[in-house]
């Protein structure tokens, strides 16, 4: 039975990967993912569920209520504007039916079970995984030997006319004549800043990438599986 329950982990971890990596591929590409990932993810973790509870059962039967408590959640952060893409939103819908407990694959995760549902664990480690950017960001800049503060923790150089193939919001904007930076870019009209800048000489500039959520969401799954909860391991360091 403890096989089986491992092989059930497996299964999660498979799927979730090979889903949120397609959405993620899609999103990239399109900043689009599809409903029937989310589908597939819930459907497959709705079976798994009455699969384990007849087999191998529950260590804690109480915590599936957690399911709809963080279905419940993830629909409040995204009306708030918390979390800003549908699609984010709907993985983690799906994720806490297909992973109601923290998986265990033999020793995994390393840092043993977290106090937290697995489903949150996933969107917490997601969170601060995805704070590590600036530093990613900084490390680019400066192989390109292009540092300068604050831009290189949250954009990079490119030409001007490449940014207006990719998803990028420039942070620079022309105001009053003035060029001046802009630290929290808003849902302005690219093309129209763009334009601008180009009016006044601009070849190259300061842009920030319109990254998905959906990348540091699938680096938050895989890590939950192997390392566990981040937040719980820091907490544990100080008690």
């Amino acid at each position: 039975m403890e096989n089986l329950e491992i092989y059930l982990n497996i299964t999660r971890l498979i799927l979730g990967i090979a889903i949120l990596g397609y959405a993620s591929y899609t999103d990239i590409k399109t900043r689009k993912a599809s409903n029937i990932n989310w589908l597939i993810l819930g459907v497959v973790g709705a079976i798994l569920l009455p699969v384990q509870y007849f087999t191998v059962g529950f260590e804690n039967i109480y915590i599936l209520i957690f399911i709809p408590i963080m279905i419940g959640l993830v629909y409040l952060l995204f009306q708030l504007g918390l979390i800003f893409g549908g699609a984010d939103a709907k993985a983690l819908m799906a994720i806490a039916i297909l992973i109601p407990v923290q998986p265990t694959i033999n020793q995994l995760p390393i840092w043993g079970e977290s106090l937290m549902p697995a489903s949150w664990t996933i969107f917490s480690n997601s969170i601060i995984l995805f704070l590590f950017i600036p530093l990613a960001l900084l490390f680019y800049n400066i192989i390109k030997r292009n540092v300068k503060f604050p831009h290189s923790l949250i954009g990079y150089k490119i030409d001007l006319q490449k940014a207006r193939e990719k998803f990028v919001w420039p942070l620079e904007k022309i105001k009053d004549g003035k060029t001046k930076f802009v630290y929290m870019p808003k849902n302005f009209d690219v093309d129209e800043e763009l334009d601008e800048l180009e009016k006044h000489g601009y070849t190259e500039i300061w842009v920030t990438p319109k990254l998905p959520f959906m990348i540091p969401l699938l680096a938050g799954f895989i890590f939950t599986f192997i390392f566990g909860d981040i937040l719980f391991a820091i907490m544990q360091l100080f008690i």
